[in-house]
């Protein structure tokens, strides 16, 4: 295989010039003539930073090894068309970053491709376990192709490196022959031919391994000026070559300057290395000028450095800011709790929240090389376990608003089936029953929750409205307990009169008797109910301001005559859960309030105020505790 590289090693073109236009006899007397001392430089090679190369494929010293902007999204059928065209070229043409993206681009359409047909099988109502990815045949051919690729790299490689030692070993043997021939003093001007061809020699072998590179350009620089030192060439003609050499070393810093302008950073740094290898190819100059000439060409090169630098620093940047950006929204999604969403609003409500994750994923570049495969993985499967989760809940949710249905249908059949009854007590209490349980079954479809409830309802009120028209006789009883409570208002008006002279305490013991009356007394006509027992309460209402009665007796009075005025079982039964909730969390805010006072500590002044506000809430909670005790009890000699 022919290999492409050549080698770019500076040969002493001053000296070359010299012995064209110099006679071979060491008895010339122009080579007599001239005693200048010839000194040849040896200048330092300013260091040119390579990127660094691919971990997947070899690098060879063809490739391009600098950075690329990314390229563009690619379907699967580009991506793969583009690797088959890069396995027809030449070895010594194939770019391993682009092969890398490549790949990466593949196997992320192949992810898509394989989490689309997961999804779909998913809200199909298959079970993800069960779930088999098919097999890819673009996927077998890419990586095919690929193989190809590699093996074709790893070829040129190992051939590439064989040919660069060989040239090594070749420019070493021309090197130690030179040193051989400038330390024979006696023969130097008959050798000169010699040298002149190794010279040649030298420019036409390859390249040679990177890290012998500076050193043999370095040991073959100084054995070409050992040489010319002991030939003493012309001036005239040695005045010629720096001349030219100078000219060249001057264009070459032109043209290195002026890439301080190139806008393309990458563009700019190939250019420089062509421009180094140029430099190392052109012959010394004068002396006077060889220090100038070299601090211009460093300083030129130090800012296009500087720039090429500065590039990978920010695109590193970029790839960090990318990397704990992409971090973050691993880190979100993994912070969801599924365990904790329990109803469809919260599924919906994360699920929003991973969208709009995967949205902003999307947004973001590459993070670093050795962290972006492993950042998607990580991202991918946190998407795909949540998704997974709420596919499971909302097929359990269907099975559970199914049983509920069922449940609750069974109970309007019930319920539909004891409206017609006569058996007021037994009926009643069962349709009670089934009302509390009614309201411990959960959610059904939403298509069916109100029409079943309407449902229910109208059985239950069908009976109770049944059992109110067929209590004729309760005519006669209601206005009897009319008649008493008009009594009951009277005497209480009587009670209330200024000039009443009742000491309290016999007074409060009155009140007291007259409101026990009122509550056993049962229901009056309706028409007469919401006036009567308004007047009722206006007259407790002014006694116990009379009396200077505590708000709670009042309320506790209040809440005692709407049970009373009160005929409709449903609505009693609802104030009793609405009670029994209260009840509840009232205690369990007592025991958490009566668990913190064991962990005060009194000794301060701030202690003694907060314990004692901590006991006046506790007190609080008791009293309204009993008072509810008592609520329900009243409602419980009502049902």
């Amino acid at each position: 295989m022919e290999l492409s590289n050549k080698s770019a090693e500076p040969i002493m073109g001053a000296g070359e010039n010299a012995l064209n236009q110099t006679t071979s006899s060491p008895e010339s007397p122009a080579a007599e003539a001239v005693t200048t001392d010839i000194e040849v430089a040896v200048e330092p090679v300013t260091e040119v930073a390579s990127t660094p190369s691919d971990g997947d494929l070899p690098e060879t010293a063809s490739d391009n090894s600098m950075a690329t902007p990314q390229t563009p999204q690619l379907t699967k059928a580009e991506v793969l068309a583009r690797i088959k065209e890069i396995a027809e070229m030449p070895d010594s043409e194939i770019n391993s970053d682009e092969v890398n993206r490549l790949k990466q681009q593949f196997y992320s359409l192949h992810n898509d491709w394989l989490h689309t047909l997961r999804t779909s099988f998913i809200e199909d109502g298959g079970d993800a376990t069960q779930f088999v990815p098919p097999v890819d045949p673009d996927e077998e051919e890419f990586k095919t192709t690929l193989n190809t690729v590699r093996e074709k790299k790893a070829a040129y490689r190992s051939l590439l490196e064989a040919e660069m030692l060989r040239n090594l070993q070749r420019k070493e043997a021309i090197i130690t022959e030179i040193e051989e021939i400038a330390a024979d003093t006696d023969n130097v001007g008959r050798l000169y031919s010699r040298v002149k061809e190794l010279v040649a020699e030298f420019k036409t072998v390859g390249e040679v391994p990177e890290t012998s590179t500076t050193d043999i350009w370095k040991r073959q620089q100084a054995a070409v000026e050992k040489f010319y030192d002991q030939w003493k060439v012309n001036k005239e003609l040695r005045d010629y070559d720096f001349k030219k050499n100078l000219t060249e070393k001057q264009q070459i810093i032109a043209d290195a300057e002026a890439l301080a302008a190139e806008e393309d950073v990458i563009l700019a740094f190939q250019k420089l290395k062509a421009l180094h290898e140029k430099w190392r190819e052109t012959g010394p100059v004068a002396k006077d000028v060889r220090d100038e000439m070299w601090n211009r060409f460093r300083e030129a090169s130090s800012e296009v450095n500087k720039r090429h630098q500065a590039f990978f620093e920010e695109r590193k940047k970029r790839e960090l800011e990318n990397e704990n950006a992409k971090t973050a929204l691993c880190e979100d999604i993994e912070s969801i709790n599924t365990a904790e969403l329990k109803t469809y609003s919260a599924w919906n409500q994360a699920s929003a929240r991973i969208i709009k994750a995967q949205e902003e994923w999307k947004k973001l570049g590459f993070a670093s090389r050795k962290t972006n495969n492993a950042l998607f993985t990580r991202f991918r499967a946190a998407c795909d376990a949540f998704f997974e989760a709420k596919a499971a809940f909302f097929s359990y949710m269907k099975e559970e608003l199914a049983k509920n249905l069922r449940h609750k249908t069974a109970l309007c059949e019930e319920a539909e089936s004891l409206k017609d009854s006569t058996d007021w007590k037994a009926t009643s209490d069962r349709l009670i029953e089934l009302q509390k349980e009614w309201k411990t079954i959960g959610a059904v479809p939403k298509k069916h929750s109100d029409a079943l409830w309407q449902r229910f309802l109208a059985a239950c009120d069908a009976f109770f409205d049944l059992k109110k028209r067929s209590t004729t006789d309760t005519r006669r009883t209601e206005q009897a307990n009319l008649q008493v409570k008009r009594g009951i208002i009277t005497r209480l008006t009587a009670l209330n009169d200024p000039a009443d002279t009742t000491p309290r305490d016999e007074a409060l013991n009155i009140l007291q008797e007259q409101r026990q009356l009122w509550q056993s007394t049962g229901h009056v006509p309706f028409r007469e109910k919401d006036k009567l027992h308004d007047a009722y309460r206006e007259i407790v209402r002014q006694l116990y301001a009379k009396l200077d009665v505590h708000d709670n007796r009042g309320r506790a009075a209040k809440f005692e005559a709407a049970i009373n005025e009160t005929t409709d079982q449903n609505k009693l039964a609802r104030e009793r859960e609405r009670l029994l909730r209260a009840y509840e969390n009232r205690k369990n805010e007592l025991a958490t309030y009566e668990n913190n006072l064991g962990f005060f500590n009194a000794k301060s002044k701030s202690g003694n105020s907060m314990l004692r506000e901590l006991q006046g809430k506790i007190q609080h909670l008791k009293d309204d505790i009993a008072d509810l005790e008592k609520k329900i009890e009243l409602i419980d000699s009502r049902i």
